[in-house]
Parts: structure tokens; sequence; C-alpha cells
């Protein structure tokens, strides 16, 4: 059975303390993809590759309110959101395990191939965590390096430690 693509998207361009972010919604206000500008053309090629038939629309998508809450102080105002990140199974259960990293906490990467129940498959872990396509809202960014560095965040390392520290974990930044 395959899941139905939706039809319309729409880009979002939301205000963050951090860059602007792009937010991309379908008809249900499901979240598809997320980004930020500085990646923007990566961002529509995939976009392009997962929903070739879909129009992209420009405009202020539903999950704006979220967004202005969760970068106001409201860490867990992403919780409730409903996305969809079109991965593999493998990706999906990755993904869904990292929603269950609480806002303030951080993980290694062993620490979630362990959760996951593949301990050996750190690399993998690591090769979904950074092929996540809905960042922020599924928290790639709270998984670090097992000696307590930060590592590679697609957001770039300097928002990688503003969302940490703006959810109140402790992290210090690879030497």
């Amino acid at each position: 059975m395959t899941a139905k693509l939706p039809e319309t998207l729409t880009l979002d361009r939301t205000p963050t303390p951090i860059g602007t972010a792009l937010v991309v919604t379908d008809e249900a206000g499901v979240l598809r993809a997320f980004n930020w500008t500085d990646y923007e053309p990566a961002m529509l090629k995939w976009i392009g590759r997962r929903y070739p038939k879909a129009k992209l629309v420009e405009g202020q998508g539903p999950l704006r309110a979220k967004f202005d809450a969760y970068f106001a102080g409201q860490t867990d105002a992403f919780d409730d959101i409903a996305w969809d990140g079109a991965g593999t199974a493998f990706q999906r259960t990755v993904w869904k395990t990292l929603c269950s990293i609480p806002a303030g906490e951080t993980w290694t990467y062993a620490q979630l191939a362990e959760r996951i129940g593949r301990p050996t498959a750190v690399r993998a872990v690591g090769l979904a965590n950074g092929s996540n396509p809905v960042a922020l809202v599924v928290p790639c960014h709270r998984v670090i390096g097992s000696n307590g560095s930060l590592t590679g965040y697609g957001g770039g390392l300097h928002r990688k430690r503003w969302l940490l520290e703006h959810e109140g974990a402790r992290a210090r930044a690879a030497a």
C-alpha cells in the first residue's frame, strides 16, 4: 500500500533568532520538510524528488504559531506536530526514536543505536539522523558525539549549539 502523495505543499519562510526557517507542509498541515534558507536549493531538490507532482506555493503555513512558540521558549511546542519524512523503514525508526529525546537532554549516536535495538549500527544511525528531512521537529540536533562534543548538524554547528542552549542542554563544542 502506497500513501497518497500531497498535491500542494506550502513553503512558509519563518523568521527565527538563528535565521529564516523553511517550513513545508501539505494540505492537511503535515510537516513534509524543514531546513534553513542557506540550504534552500538542496531542500527544493529533495522535495522535487520525493513529491514530483506537488505544486509548491509560498505563504504562511499552519505551523507558524508552533515555531514562534518554540523560539519564544516553549520547547515542547513541536510535541504534537504531525510529520512525514518520506524515508526508509530504518530511517523512520531512527526519526521516531529521536522524538523521544526530551528537550534539554542529549543522546550519543551509540545510545540512539541501542534504543532502536541495533547497538552495532552506530554509523547507519548517524546517516539516518543526518538525512532527517524534518529537522528540529524531529530533534536530530539532540544527538552528540560519544565524547560529549557537538557533531554535524545539517543547519550548521552554530545553530545546533544555539538550539541545545535554548533547550537547556549541556554539550561542549568539538575542539
